[in-house]
């Protein structure tokens, strides 16, 4: 038996296919063990399946029991951005006055180093205590900032997402850089960090409208030069941004603006898509890119409510990430996500049945904004995955894929849901898919990180809640 073999006995749950694809069915797209085993070798998955039939091939593995509790693969979240961790929740303003009172001002302390270094740590701190293994993040306009998300992600051994953030107008003179340096700053860091470890780098124009047309030239240029990076960016978010932007960059709607510069296709993401045309959706469609919803910031900043059912339309299906937007997303819990998506999913459901409008009325795309469990957290795994060009290597199982999960306790946080679940599962936790499922709904809707009790990073354990958390959580 070779010594890095590692073993993790419990019940686990995951994806293999989208649930979109099954209404009605959707239990076709999940697996479920209430007594599985996950062997991994060097952090990569070898083995998985029910512990009865995986334990006989390794007789004399020594494996953790993580009992009473549910396994997930690690959060993904699409769109974060590290240096807002220290002003989130920031009150009174909509996307662009809130930029200018509260955000520019942070970020530009990420000019210096350290104050870069310990916002990284406590933002990626943040993400590991909440179940979030993967991230595609922004940093700043200064390239120390970029460095140290990176680094300290690196310690983690987290496969992460990000780059420079590239700005030339619309934004405080000291923090704006030009074209010019942008262009060559991440250049050098493209072939420093990118598929340096886990990490992966993203071209990152901050927004078009905060882009003149020699920044996005740039971007161009580097997307050329090197077609293997990401691209991640803001789209569509506020109505007021949307109106300024066609007036500077004289387009016909937002994805215009990327299209001109070569940047939307594979690897493409655009973060919240509030106010995305049909056209807009099927163009996206079209290019295999991905956008990435962000239900709490939508809220938060007024911004509006995504069309979960356009997007999921099965005849322009896009590739979709869920997102926390930290710091206009006031959590860095993906499962408070998934309690606002759901939100949105059910007044978009009523917007859309025929009870307000019977000419308005489309019953698929109505039912299409439902989340159940199976939609909410295939979107955070294998989902988010997929929308990430990642799912070769995360979100789930698969024997292959690096050990990258979260252990949920259900009966951790306010008392609602203990209770709740207790009348569920009972004592032995799920023992059915549809149980498991059940209890899946009744995290995401009453639950938060206080429900994340283990978070694994290539299968080693990196964070774990304390005995006082534990206490607290039961209190409440």
């Amino acid at each position: 038996m070779a010594k890095n073999l590692v073993g993790v006995r419990g019940s686990f749950f995951d994806f293999v296919d989208d649930p979109w694809k099954f209404i009605g069915q959707e239990e076709k797209s999940a697996r479920f063990y209430s007594d599985g085993l996950l062997v991994t070798e060097n952090g990569i998955i070898r083995d998985f399946g029910p512990f009865e039939k995986v334990s006989q091939k390794y007789p004399n593995l020594h494996f953790t029991h993580i009992k009473n509790r549910l396994i997930l693969p690690g959060f993904i979240d699409g769109h974060v951005h590290v240096p807002q961790t220290r002003v989130i929740g920031s009150f009174g303003e909509q996307l662009l006055g809130w930029l200018q009172q509260w955000i520019f001002p942070e970020e530009m302390k990420y000019k210096d180093r350290s104050y870069a270094r310990e916002g990284a740590r406590q933002c990626l701190d943040n993400l590991l205590a909440a179940g979030t293994t993967t991230c595609q993040a922004y940093t700043t306009s200064f390239a120390v900032s970029t460095e140290e998300f990176f680094e300290e992600a690196s310690r983690r051994n987290m496969l992460v997402v990000g780059g420079l953030t590239g700005i030339d107008r619309f934004a405080p003179d000291e923090y704006i850089d030009t074209a010019q340096n942008f262009q060559r700053d991440t250049a050098r860091l493209i072939k420093t960090y990118h598929r340096t470890g886990r990490n992966i780098y993203a071209i990152t124009p901050r927004f078009a409208l905060g882009a003149s047309h020699d920044l996005m030239v740039a971007c161009q240029n580097l997307k050329r030069e090197f077609p293997d990076a990401w691209v991640h960016t803001h789209i569509s978010e506020n109505p007021s941004e949307i109106t300024q932007l066609k007036q500077f960059h004289q387009c016909n709607d937002y994805l215009s603006v990327y299209e001109k510069y070569d940047l939307v296709g594979k690897k493409f993401t655009g973060g919240h898509g509030v106010y995305l045309s049909d056209d807009e959706f099927r163009r996206i469609a079209k290019a295999d890119a991905a956008i990435t919803f962000c239900p709490c910031s939508n809220f938060f900043l007024g911004s509006g409510m995504f069309r979960l059912g356009r997007a999921t339309d099965p005849e322009h299906r896009i590739r979709l990430t869920f997102g926390t937007d930290v710091g206009a997303g006031n959590r860095f819990s993906m499962i408070n996500v998934l309690d606002e998506a759901y939100k949105v999913g059910m007044c978009n459901n009523t917007m859309l049945d025929g009870s307000i409008d019977p000419r308005n009325q489309n019953l698929p795309e109505a039912e299409r904004n439902k989340l159940s469990p199976y939609r909410a957290f295939y979107s955070l795994t294998l989902g988010g995955a997929h929308g990430l060009y990642l799912d070769d290597r995360i979100g789930n199982f698969e024997v292959g894929k690096e050990a990258d999960f979260v252990v949920l306790d259900w009966a951790a946080g306010q008392r609602a849901i203990a209770w709740h679940e207790s009348l569920l599962v009972g004592a032995n936790g799920p023992q059915t898919m549809d149980e498991a499922a059940q209890l899946l709904f009744s995290i995401m809707i009453l639950g938060d990180d206080r429900n994340v009790d283990e978070t694994w990073i290539m299968a080693e354990r990196v964070y774990q809640k304390t005995v006082s958390e534990q206490t607290a959580s039961a209190r409440k």
